[in-house]
């Protein structure tokens, strides 16, 4: 089975599409128009640029290049998660990449070396696209749990205070609201496992699909990204959670709260 290429004109007529938008951003006076028009371009221009660098990374095959990418993509990826939240602590954005690093290469490796059977391990037409993928949901998970868990525990103060007053140890004083961080960040995967093939058709099947793989062979790896993506979520939200119980514990079982900031999101 063959796919049908498409061609700058094609793309260029697909653009024809964000009309739509515009046009109710214009008609409603949503003031979206400009930051449309900047996202399109973003989008063509940054899609293009991963284009050229991945078919240059795919046809040297060397981990010296593929690495480096890898870090580049979990740089960014702490950095988007981090901003979202609208809470941090000293060392947020360090934490979080740690905290992805880890959850996504224990996930990618252990599955295209235990369960793909890749010949190397940094085999970039497999790492890549699977790395991509998990920092697209976990970068999402660990904001969620992160403004989830030091929002709560500011709101709550007079509660985890109260904890304390009482005997309890800073671990447990504040566990409900770690455990509620935790939960709150492994949300949008589960919602997402329970309805897809069912009222979404996720990205990365539709695309081998288009590209003319059979459906059954995509099913099979969307049911293998699907159970990476839990994977890779629940590790990266936990340790992150831990990393700021972490910062935030202070001396005499006691909580830092100046340390916990406020930003906007």
């Amino acid at each position: 089975m063959d796919y049908i290429q498409l061609t700058p004109w094609d793309l260029a007529l697909a653009a024809v599409l964000l009309i739509i938008p515009a046009t109710i951003s214009i008609a409603l006076k949503l003031g979206l128009q400009k930051n449309l028009a900047i996202a399109s371009v973003r989008t063509v221009v940054q899609l293009a640029f991963l284009g050229l660098i991945l078919e240059w990374v795919f046809s040297a095959n060397r981990w010296f290049y593929v690495v480096p990418m890898l870090g580049v993509m979990l740089f960014f990826a702490a950095r988007a998660g981090i901003k979202r939240s609208s809470r941090r602590f000293p060392g947020a954005y360090v934490a979080a990449f740690g905290a992805l690093a880890l959850a996504t290469s224990i996930t990618t490796f252990s599955v295209t070396e235990v369960v793909i059977g890749v010949d190397q391990w940094y085999e970039p037409q497999y790492v890549i696209p699977l790395l991509g993928m998990l920092l697209g949901n976990g970068l999402t998970g660990i904001s969620l749990g992160l403004d989830r868990m030091l929002s709560d525990m500011t709101t709550q103060r007079r509660a985890i205070e109260a904890r304390l007053a009482l005997g309890a140890s800073l671990w447990r004083a504040c566990l409900p609201w770690t455990r509620e961080g935790v939960r709150n960040g492994m949300i949008p995967i589960i919602n997402s496992m329970m309805i897809v093939g069912l009222v979404s058709l996720p990205g990365m099947m539709t695309g081998q699909i288009l590209a003319g793989v059979p459906p059954a062979d995509a099913v099979a790896y969307q049911i293998l990204i699907m159970f990476m993506i839990a994977a890779a979520t629940a590790l990266g939200v936990i340790i992150l959670c831990l990393i700021a119980f972490r910062a935030i514990a202070g001396s005499y079982e006691r909580v830092k709260w100046e340390v916990i900031t406020r930003h906007e999101s």
